[in-house]
C-alpha cells in the first residue's frame, strides 16, 4: 500500500468528526492518516480522546490574539506535523484568507446542510422552519467564502414528523461520521491519480495563448500549435514510478539547484537534457500556482514574440 496521506484536524469542542475520521484510518486500506489534532480550546473534550489514542495534539487559546497571528500559529503546527491535508471537524473559527489559500484544495470541512443551502448556524432550525423534506450534510473544500467550496458529497437525512431540531441533528450526526472519511479517502486519493495530476495541468497549459496538446513519447505533450513545446506529463515513465510535469529550465546550473535544494519533489528527466527539469506531482502537497507558474515560464522560453509581448502587454495591467 502507497504511504498514507497525512491529516491534521482542527477541533473546537467534542470532536465527533475528528474521532469518526481517526476510527476510519483505523482500518488497514484507509489512505490517510491522523497526524495531529489542534485546537483554539485547550479544555476540548477531542483532545482528551485524541491524546488517549496516540495522536498528537496542540492547542492554543485565540482569546487575546490577533487572527492572523492564531492561524499563523495552527498552520506552524500542521506543517511541523507534516500534514498535507487538514480537515475541520467543529472549528468555530472563521479563517484568514491567507490561511485558506496555502491549503487550497487540501482543506475541507463538514457542514450540517444540503448546501448550498443554510450555510453558517442553526442549519437545523431553517431546515425545520422551511418545511423542507430533508436535512443532510456536506463534505467541501475549503475557500475564502463561508461554506461555500466545491462539494465533494452530500447525505441527504429525512425529516419525520414532529422533528426537533434536536432529534434530526442527532440523525444529520451519524450521517456525517458516515460521510466525512469517505470523502476524505477520495480527496487524497486523487493527489496520487495520474488521471486528476494531468486533467490539473491540461487546464493549466491550454489557458496559455496558442497552446495545443499531443502525444509525444506516450506522453501528454503541450506546445505552441505547430510550434515548439514546453511541458509533458510523466507518468511511470521508463519505470521511474513518478507522476511529474516536465518542463523547461534555464540549464545545468538551475537543474542542478533545484534538485539539491528539494530532491524529493525534482529530478533530471531521463532523455531530456539539462534543459528541462522533471517536478514531482503525486507527492500530496502540489503547490498549483507554483505549477502555474512553471508552465507560464517555460511557455515563456518557446514562444514567438508576437506572443510574449502580447503577454507582456496584459501582465502591465
Amino acid at each position: 500500500m502507497p504511504e498514507r496521506a497525512k491529516v491534521a484536524v482542527l477541533i473546537s469542542g467534542s470532536g465527533t468528526n475528528m474521532a469518526a475520521l481517526l476510527y476510519a484510518s483505523r482500518s488497514s486500506d484507509c489512505p490517510f492518516e491522523i497526524v495531529l489534532v489542534a485546537s483554539n480550546n485547550p479544555n476540548a473534550d477531542g483532545l482528551a480522546l485524541a491524546r488517549a489514542e496516540g495522536v498528537s495534539t496542540f492547542a492554543l487559546p485565540h482569546m487575546g490574539m490577533a487572527r492572523a497571528d492564531h492561524d499563523a500559529a495552527m498552520d506552524n503546527a500542521i506543517r511541523q506535523h507534516g500534514a498535507h491535508y487538514v480537515a475541520l471537524a467543529g472549528y468555530m473559527r472563521i479563517l484568514t484568507p491567507e490561511f485558506v489559500a496555502q491549503w487550497a484544495g487540501r482543506m475541507i470541512n463538514m457542514h450540517p446542510s444540503l448546501l448550498p443551502k443554510y450555510t453558517g448556524l442553526h442549519t437545523h432550525e431553517r431546515a425545520l422552519d422551511a418545511g423542507d423534506s430533508h436535512g443532510g450534510c456536506t463534505v467541501h473544500l475549503v475557500t475564502a467564502e463561508l461554506d461555500d467550496g466545491p462539494i465533494l458529497g452530500q447525505t441527504a437525512v429525512a425529516i419525520l414528523p414532529g422533528d426537533t431540531a434536536e432529534r434530526l441533528s442527532a440523525r444529520v450526526l451519524i450521517a456525517e461520521h458516515q460521510l466525512y472519511g469517505r470523502c476524505l479517502a477520495e480527496l487524497v486519493g486523487r493527489a496520487a491519480s495520474p488521471e486528476f495530476l494531468t486533467k490539473q495541468v491540461r487546464g493549466r497549459a491550454l489557458a496559455l495563448p496558442e497552446s495545443d496538446e499531443v502525444t509525444s513519447h506516450g506522453m501528454p505533450c503541450f506546445g505552441i500549435v505547430k510550434g515548439k513545446k514546453f511541458a509533458y506529463v510523466s507518468n511511470d515513465h521508463h519505470g521511474d514510478g513518478k507522476v511529474a510535469l516536465l518542463v523547461k529550465i534555464s540549464g545545468v546550473d538551475e537543474q542542478i539547484q533545484l534538485i539539491e535544494n528539494d530532491p524529493v519533489r525534482y529530478y533530471r528527466p531521463a532523455y531530456f537534457g539539462d534543459g528541462w527539469i522533471g517536478i514531482r506531482l503525486d507527492l500530496g502537497d502540489t503547490d498549483w500556482e507554483a505549477i502555474t507558474d512553471w508552465l507560464a515560464r517555460s511557455w515563456r522560453s518557446v514562444a514567438p514574440r508576437r506572443l510574449t509581448g502580447l503577454m507582456d502587454a496584459a501582465d502591465a495591467f
